[in-house]
């Protein structure tokens, strides 16, 4: 009996599942272990998001709802993002409600693009993409952008790849894993080249609250590119919900409508509680960003500084998102044995560069939503450690 489709067959878990699965078997054996594979902040939900998800149980509004989502949430969401980013949107037609961003990210790519066509992605990258691509029977065409050039995406490196099959270009800004934000320059010039290729964005925005030190621009405020770009985001790092699996969509009207066609075969919609948790969240949690953000900020600042003084290790400081990218290849170990190495040795726990792409090999990942002191406690063992493997 046949198993699965071709395209199933070569769908890797990825380096981030083996990694998981290890640690956590690690840690059942009475290991102490410092999860930093993971991009999962360590704040609880907010009390008064939890507190409306109560009250819409109490309520029983646990039925559908409208596929694009519940109306207070869309205004909700709409409302925060004119006031705090300048997108601004019709709650009614040009915003979806989706299971998350990857689903969101997932359908755009079945409904946006064609068998076969080609999508240019900046290189390393959310390593969800690439598993959306293969499902969508899509071409995910890497980009590289690298550590050695300060984390700049040159805007050359995708006019070069563009072919007669490309029709979207997916950027991530801050950015997952490399936590680099993409400046107004640089984003000028990716949607001055997809005006005059004619290419639609995707503008994956789900760290937009996590920027330190300058400003978050959406690709979509500038000039000529509202109608051409879709711009997903989530509650699950801005509000520390990510089990809620609750993303949108922003776009134009013509986009929107089918969108939602493919989303209702197949979640329907999101969780109708959970929505009213998320529509408080937005409502109330402006103070709760702020202090969130402000401590990963000094997480950031802690653990750049205890990898920039370990001898063999190249890394830049963070200036989105919350991960940072050191390069090992000074070391000369590939990143997956430094990964083994460190999680045996120091009971740190980081990803493989090459689970986000071609151009993150030589790199490890290492997501700090975890305390100050573990984020102390992993820069101390990460360097003993380096000591230890280049005696």
């Amino acid at each position: 009996m046949k198993s699965c489709n071709k395209r199933m067959e070569v769908m890797p878990f990825g380096g981030l599942y083996e990694i998981f699965s290890k640690a956590n078997k690690l840690e059942e054996e009475g290991r102490r272990i410092i999860h930093m594979e993971i991009g999962r902040p360590d704040f609880d939900s907010p009390d008064f998001a939890k507190e409306a998800v109560k009250k819409a149980l109490d309520e029983s509004k646990v039925h559908y709802t409208d596929v694009n989502g519940v109306d207070k949430l869309r205004e909700a969401i709409c409302a925060k993002e004119a006031r705090k980013f300048g997108l601004d949107y019709d709650p009614e037609t040009e915003i979806t409600v989706m299971s998350g961003a990857a689903e969101a990210i997932g359908v755009i790519m079945l409904t946006m693009m064609n068998f076969g066509e080609e999508i240019i992605v900046p290189s390393p990258f959310f390593s969800a993409y690439k598993e959306q691509a293969i499902i969508a029977g899509v071409k995910l065409v890497e980009v590289p952008v690298k550590m050695d050039e300060d984390w700049e995406l040159n805007v050359d490196r995708i006019r070069e790849a563009i072919t007669d099959k490309t029709s979207m270009i997916l950027i991530n800004s801050p950015n997952n894993p490399a936590g680099y934000v993409l400046d107004r320059d640089n984003l000028t010039r990716i949607a001055d080249l997809a005006k005059e290729r004619d290419l639609m964005v995707i503008s994956d925005e789900c760290y937009d609250e996590f920027v330190y030190g300058q400003e978050h621009i959406s690709i979509a405020t500038l000039p000529d590119m509202r109608e051409r770009t879709l711009v997903v985001k989530s509650t699950s790092k801005q509000f520390s919900m990510t089990g809620w699996r609750i993303g949108y969509i922003l776009g134009p009207e013509n986009a929107i409508k089918y969108l939602n066609k493919v989303h209702q075969n197949f979640s329907t919609c999101a969780t109708a509680f959970a929505q009213w948790g998320a529509v408080e969240a937005f409502k109330n949690g402006d103070a709760f960003i702020r202090n969130m953000v402000a401590e990963f900020e000094r997480r950031g600042t802690v653990l750049y500084e205890a990898l920039s003084s370990t001898e063999g290790i190249r890394v830049k400081k963070p200036k989105g998102a919350f991960y940072a990218m050191p390069n090992i290849e000074d070391l000369g170990i590939g990143e997956s044995e430094f990964c083994n190495y460190l999680m045996d040795e120091a009971g740190v726990v980081g990803v493989p560069g090459s689970a986000f792409g071609e151009y993150g090999k030589g790199h490890i990942r290492l997501a700090y939503c975890r305390s100050l002191e573990d984020i102390r406690e992993a820069g101390e063992k990460i360097k003993l450690a380096v000591e230890k493997l280049v005696r």
